[in-house]
C-alpha cells in the first residue's frame, strides 16, 4: 500500500514538474500538446467507456436506449472536445494573461448550450418511454407518449439554454425580443392560423381524444390515425386515402373514437345493430331463435354480452326484428355483417321464413308447387321447426325472465344499504361498482316479452 502511494506521489511530481516547465514553452507548441491531450482523452473514451457502454446497451431488451446512445456518444465527444480546449487555454494563460479571462464567458455558454443539447435529446427519447409506462390503459383512457409535450418541454430546455448562454455572453435575450417587438407583431399577423392550430394540438394532448393508431370519424371521415402533429392530424382511409385534417378544425368538430368506446375495460369492443324484415306469417319466436343461433355460430361475436333480438317496427310490408350483437374488436365489424348477412339468409330459406319483397310488386304470397303432397310437406316440415323453434326460446326467455327478477332483488338490496349510510370506506366503493355492473346486465336483458 505504502509503495502505491509513493508512485502516485512521485508521477504527481511528474506532471507538476511537466506544468512548471511547459512556462517555457512557446504557444504554438502548447496548442500542439492541447490538441494531442483532447485526441488521447477521445480515444480513452472511444475503448475503454463508450465501446463498454455500448455493450451493456446492445445487452439490454428495450430499444430507447439503442436510440438515445448515438446522439449520447455525438455530445460527449464535443463535450470533452470543448472541455480540452478550455484546459488548453487556462494553461497556455499562464504565460499569456488575460487568454482565459477573454475565453471564459464563450466556454460557459458553449458549455450551457451542450447541457441543453444532453437535457433536450434525453427527453425526446426517455419522456415517451415514462409515458407509456406509467400510464394505464382502459376504455377512455389514451396512452403512450404524446409528440407535443415533448416538444413543449424541449422548447423550454431549449429557451432556458438559449437565455443563461446569452447572459454569459453579457446579451440580454428580453432586451432583443423588446426591440423586435413591432416585428413579431407582424410575423404573429401573419401565422395567426399556424399559432392557432399550435395552440389547439396542446389542447388535444391535455383532453387527448384519441391516439395513433385508433380508428376516429370526424365530419363524416372515418380513418385510422398516422400521426398527430403541431399543425394537423392525418387519417388513413379505408380506401387508403390519406386526409389531412387541421387541429383547428379537429377541435371544432365532433370526433367519433371507435377504439375507446368500450365499455367493461374493452376499449376496442363495439356493439353492432343489424335490421331483417320477415313477412307477417312467421312466429316472432322462430324468428327470434333462429337469428341467435346463426349470431352465436359468428366466431366474431362476444358471448358476453350475449346476443340479442327485438321487433322493432311492424312495416308496411314486414315485421321488422333487430339483432344486438357485440364485437371484441371494431376491425372485424366488416367480416362480422358479411357473415351475418350470408349465413341469416341461408337460415332464413332453410327454416322456410320468407323475407317479402315491397308491397308494390305483387307477388305471390305462397310457393306453387306442382304436387300438393309436396307443398303440404313442406308446410308441415316448417310448422315442426317452427314449433321447436318457438319451445327453445320460451325455454331462454324463462331463463333470461328469471335472471332479470334475480338482478332486480339483488339492486334492490344494495339500494337500500347505500341509503342507509351504514356502509363507507372501500366497501362503500365496492357496492357502488356492484350496482354499475348489475345496472348494465340489466339494460342488456332487454330481449323479454309480456
Amino acid at each position: 500500500m505504502a509503495d502505491a502511494m509513493t508512485e502516485i506521489n512521485d508521477a504527481w511530481n511528474q506532471f507538476n514538474e511537466l506544468l512548471e516547465s511547459g512556462t517555457q514553452m512557446s504557444i504554438v507548441t502548447k496548442i500542439i500538446l492541447s490538441i494531442i491531450g483532447i485526441a488521447i482523452m477521445i480515444l480513452v473514451e472511444k475503448n475503454f467507456i463508450l465501446r463498454r457502454w455500448e455493450g451493456i446497451v446492445a445487452a439490454t431488451d428495450a430499444a430507447w436506449d439503442d436510440r438515445i446512445f448515438g446522439p449520447l456518444r455525438t455530445r460527449i465527444y464535443i463535450f470533452t472536445i470543448v472541455g480540452g480546449a478550455n484546459v488548453g487555454v487556462l494553461w497556455i494563460d499562464s504565460a499569456n494573461p488575460g487568454w482565459a479571462e477573454t475565453g471564459a464567458p464563450l466556454f460557459n455558454a458553449i458549455f450551457i448550450i451542450l447541457a441543453s443539447t444532453l437535457a433536450s435529446v434525453t427527453v425526446k427519447f426517455i419522456l415517451p418511454e415514462l409515458l407509456n409506462r406509467f400510464q394505464q390503459q382502459s376504455a377512455v383512457t389514451v396512452s403512450g407518449g404524446n409528440p407535443l409535450l415533448v416538444f413543449l418541454l424541449r422548447a423550454v430546455i431549449w429557451f432556458g439554454g438559449l437565455y443563461l448562454a446569452l447572459s454569459e455572453l453579457g446579451i440580454e435575450l428580453f432586451g432583443v425580443l423588446a426591440s423586435l417587438a413591432v416585428f413579431s407583431l407582424i410575423i404573429g399577423l401573419a401565422i395567426q392560423q399556424t399559432l392557432g392550430n399550435i395552440v389547439n394540438s396542446f389542447m388535444l394532448a391535455l383532453d387527448r381524444p384519441f391516439e395513433v393508431g385508433d380508428r376516429i370519424e370526424v365530419d363524416g371521415v372515418m380513418g385510422t390515425v398516422m400521426s398527430i402533429g403541431i399543425l394537423s392530424t392525418k387519417l388513413l382511409t379505408l380506401k387508403e386515402e390519406l386526409v389531412v385534417i387541421p387541429n383547428n378544425s379537429l377541435v371544432d368538430s365532433t370526433v367519433t373514437n371507435f377504439a375507446r368506446g368500450g365499455g367493461d375495460g374493452v376499449a376496442r369492443r363495439i356493439s353492432v345493430q343489424m335490421d331483417y324484415g320477415v313477412a307477417y306469417d312467421e312466429d316472432p319466436a322462430h324468428v327470434k331463435q333462429v337469428m341467435l343461433r346463426v349470431a352465436r355460430s359468428c366466431q366474431y361475436v362476444l358471448s358476453e354480452p350475449r346476443p340479442r333480438v327485438m321487433m322493432t317496427e311492424l312495416g308496411d310490408f314486414a315485421k321488422v326484428f333487430r339483432l344486438f350483437i357485440w364485437i371484441g374488436d371494431y376491425n372485424d365489424e366488416i367480416v362480422t355483417r358479411d357473415y351475418l348477412i350470408e349465413r341469416m339468409d341461408r337460415a332464413f330459406e332453410r327454416e322456410g321464413i320468407v323475407i317479402p319483397y315491397p308491397t308494390a310488386i305483387e307477388m305471390a304470397t305462397q310457393e306453387i308447387h306442382p304436387d300438393p303432397e309436396v307443398a303440404a310437406k313442406k308446410l308441415q316440415d316448417k310448422e315442426v321447426r317452427r314449433q321447436r323453434a318457438v319451445a327453445s326460446y320460451r325455454l331462454e326467455e324463462a331463463r333470461l325472465r328469471k335472471e332479470h327478477s334475480k338482478i332486480t332483488a339483488e339492486l334492490e338490496e344494495l339500494y337500500s344499504k347505500v341509503k342507509s349510510g351504514k356502509i363507507t370506506g372501500k366497501e362503500l366503493a365496492e357496492m357502488q361498482d356492484r350496482i354499475r355492473e348489475l345496472e348494465q346486465s340489466l339494460a342488456l336483458d332487454m330481449d323479454i316479452d309480456d
